[in-house]
């Protein structure tokens, strides 16, 4: 089971990536472990988990969101902060 999730950072900003295991990415992320974005830009909080039945699928899904501007992330996704 794979996942693509967003974070919110501690600039506003919305950071989308994919998992086998979103916690431990998350936490990955928080200590400076993850993605280099996310090093200069401190992940604050998960806003949003959608669980996908592959590699190649949650890869595919992420691909489209990253895509999506910030404003259309939120509606479609219907994003809480």
């Amino acid at each position: 089971m794979w996942f693509v999730y967003i974070l919110l950072c501690s600039d506003g900003s919305l950071y989308t990536g994919s998992s086998n295991n979103p916690d431990r990415r998350f936490s990955d992320h928080k200590n400076g472990k993850g993605g280099r974005y996310t090093r200069s830009h401190k992940p604050i909080k998960k806003v949003y988990l959608e669980e996908l039945s592959s590699q190649s699928e949650a890869l595919k899904r992420e691909s489209q969101i990253k895509g999506w501007d910030k404003t259309k992330k939120i509606k479609v996704l219907n994003l809480k902060f």
